[in-house]
């Protein structure tokens, strides 16, 4: 009997399969039998290798972290280092948007996420911060990407009856804002801000960072520090 084309089923195989599947079609519609159909096995055979829906989707978020950006030295520049670890957490959500829509029960426990909690902390290692204010600002970090793939610039053009985009969010609010009850809103929408081509995820990030080198500067000028 001839042998089979189709690699050897495998977890990995199966995960991987699942992320591609989740990036082009959404969460929503992954199921283990059409996941089965793509892979060209039974449903059933599946489960050999992941015991049941919600373990796969605990592999398959673990898999779409991919790697972080470890530095090859001690962090010197530890702004520099954690905007960057920041940025490169944020491109991961956008190639996966789905990710932030799995529930988590707890801390993270998976390896592919407590890698990049490692690496967020390498960046602080030479902060002078303890290790709680270490943990919370990655914490802080972690929180302002997950905010910062929901207000990507997509978020402000919706669809309107038949699925195509809705003019900007600005000349939408223009049609229902007036200047007696929004003033101040009426005067950005004229001229032009909200519509504006800017980095709202960026300006955000240097505020955020600012308010930890506040805590960073504070320990370092302290006579615990010297």
């Amino acid at each position: 009997m001839p042998r089979s084309s189709q690699p050897e089923l495998s977890q990995e195989r199966i995960v991987a399969e699942a992320v591609r599947f989740a990036d082009s079609e959404g969460l929503a519609k992954l199921s283990m039998a059409r996941l089965a159909e793509r892979l060209g096995c039974a449903t059933m055979s599946l489960y050999r290798h992941v015991a049941t829906k919600d373990d796969l989707l605990v592999f398959m978020l673990d898999h779409a972290y991919g790697k972080p950006p470890f530095p090859e030295a001690p962090v010197e520049n530890w702004r520099a280092g954690l905007e960057r670890w920041t940025t490169e957490l944020l491109a991961v959500y956008r190639r996966h948007p789905w990710m932030l829509q799995i529930p988590t029960a707890g801390p993270p426990l998976e390896p592919g996420q407590l890698s990049w909690m490692e690496c967020g902390l390498q960046m602080l290692r030479r902060t002078g911060l303890s290790p709680t204010e270490k943990f919370s600002a990655v914490l802080l970090m972690t929180g302002y990407v997950h905010a910062g793939t929901k207000l990507s610039p997509e978020a402000l053009r919706m669809p309107d009856g038949d699925g195509a985009a809705m003019p900007q969010y600005g000349r939408v609010l223009a049609k229902l804002v007036d200047a007696d009850h929004f003033p101040v809103l009426s005067e950005l929408i004229t001229a032009g801000v909200i519509d504006a081509p800017t980095d709202e995820f960026a300006f955000g990030l240097q505020r955020v960072l600012d308010g930890v080198e506040v805590m960073v500067n504070a320990r370092r000028e302290s006579p615990e520090a010297s």
